[in-house]
């Protein structure tokens, strides 16, 4: 399960990048067909929003890939 976890900590790594990627590409494709002003704001709100959880997508898996979770607690106590 640890082997797990750290594979899919590079595929969250990868993922954080192509998603806003993808959301600018998308933006900037429905801006430049639509360049209104609620089209602008809308668009922008979007991505604004989007690049933190990006970032947090890479944090979480650079955290994965280092095997920061493989020792979980035993009972919830320790939680």
């Amino acid at each position: 399960m640890n082997t797990l976890k750290r594979l899919l900590g590079f595929l969250w790594i990868a993922l954080g990048p192509a998603i806003i990627f993808y959301l600018c590409k998308i933006a900037f494709h429905e801006i430049t067909n639509k360049p209104t002003a609620d089209t602008i704001i809308q668009w922008s709100v979007f991505v604004f929003i989007s690049i933190p959880i990006g970032v947090g997508l890479v944090i979480f898996g650079w955290y994965a890939s280092k095997g920061e979770y493989s020792q979980l607690p035993e009972n919830s106590e320790e939680l």
